[in-house]
């Protein structure tokens, strides 16, 4: 499996639901990067570190939530994914679409680094209960 196919088969699980499957190519010792204001924001180190601060909130926080690719680019070890995330946060039923970037780093097939990129404002809409 080449870095694009590694990244595109974590979207696959994301769609089907499937835990496993997003975190199987992980290195155990990711660094995933949400970015500054998002909801999530931060550093987190580690599969169980990702799944605690933000796929559980994702899932708990959201109804609908969605991040989908457009398009991948590839170069050596960077796989870019261009898309867009939406959802709708269940605290204020407010619904949201942002575009985002993801800039993954795969190193001998394991998820080595993701850094996120996004309009938080866009984002950040859906959380005002006004």
């Amino acid at each position: 499996m080449n870095n694009t196919e590694t990244i595109k088969a974590l979207y696959a699980g994301f769609v089907a639901g499937d835990l496993p499957a997003i975190l199987v190519n992980m290195a155990p010792d990711i660094a995933w990067t949400e970015a500054e204001g998002y909801p999530y924001a931060g550093t987190f180190h580690g599969p169980q570190a990702i799944v605690e601060g933000v796929f559980i909130r994702l899932a708990t926080e959201w109804d609908g939530y969605q991040a989908v690719v457009d398009r991948y680019v590839s170069e050596g070890d960077e796989v870019i994914a261009l898309g867009h995330y939406s959802g709708t946060y269940k605290a204020t039923g407010k619904h949201f679409r942002a575009p985002f970037v993801h800039a993954w780093t795969v190193r001998d097939g394991k998820i080595v680094r993701f850094v996120q990129y996004v309009d938080t404002v866009l984002v950040q809409r859906a959380f005002d209960p006004h």
